[in-house]
């Protein structure tokens, strides 16, 4: 394929992709978010090595 005919694809695939927008699915979205705000918690995973490493610092005040 011609460079000429490999922009044009591009170009084709450019424009469909920037005007068509496809329907949403609204409650599959939702769900996904709801899955990830459970898999986060409240507590920070980085709190014990804090608590650790700050310990050190006070010790050497």
């Amino acid at each position: 394929m011609g460079r000429g005919r490999q922009k044009a694809k591009h170009t084709k695939v450019a424009r469909e992709l920037k005007y068509f927008s496809p329907d949403t699915n609204y409650s599959a979205l939702e769900r996904e978010l709801a899955s990830e705000s459970e898999k986060h918690s409240s507590e920070d995973p980085w709190g014990e090595y804090a608590e650790k490493y700050n310990a050190d610092e006070k010790d050497d005040d």
